[in-house]
């Protein structure tokens, strides 16, 4: 019964960590990366849906993405969702394909995207501290059912709390090799 929340909390929070480093993985870091156009959404029929779905999007080099549409009548609509997706890139349309240039961050936007960073990240640790917080009072309410000791309920709070330390410093570590990488020129 306790191996199972601390189990649980782990899991939970390495799940955390996982969809931290996947929102922060679309973050541009000076160089171009497929993944910067995960989230944009494509008007596709009267839906909208994500453009890795309507399209191959290709590293042409350091600071050029291509885009390929499968259907040479989307490329309209992909060139202006990915105009419009807030990322401040600017698509030139080709023939049968989108180029996305990816101008030079300046220090200003350098310094916005750490701020980015810097939220998402203490986002993640308000999430795991509440994760610990689930799992503490789990263990709380097996106390009052009397299902466990005192002993086993301290126990397992100080192994939550070494998860929660862990984890949480993990989420200082990706926050400063994610600060790095933005910096780099």
């Amino acid at each position: 019964m306790l191996n199972t929340i601390q189990t649980q909390a782990k899991a939970r929070m390495e799940k955390t960590i996982r969809a931290m480093e996947d929102e922060l993985s679309r973050l541009r870091a000076g160089r171009a990366h497929p993944n910067l156009l995960d989230g944009v959404m494509v008007d596709y029929y009267g839906s909208q849906v994500p453009l890795t779905q309507v399209a191959n999007i290709h590293v042409e080099s350091a600071l050029m993405l291509s885009v390929k549409p499968w259907e040479k009548k989307l490329t309209p609509a992909i060139e202006k969702a990915i105009r419009s997706a807030d990322l401040g890139l600017n698509p030139i349309a080709a023939t049968e394909m989108i180029r996305v240039p990816l101008p030079p961050l300046s220090e200003e936007r350098r310094k916005e995207l750490i701020k980015k960073v810097k939220v998402q990240c203490e986002e993640g640790k308000v999430a795991i501290r509440n994760i610990r917080r689930d799992a503490l009072q789990e263990t709380k309410e097996l106390l009052k059912k009397k299902q466990i000791s005192e002993d086993d309920e301290r126990g397992l709070e100080d192994k939550i709390q070494k998860l929660t330390d862990q984890f949480s410093k993990t989420v200082d570590e990706i926050l400063v090799k994610k600060e790095k990488d933005l910096l780099i020129i």
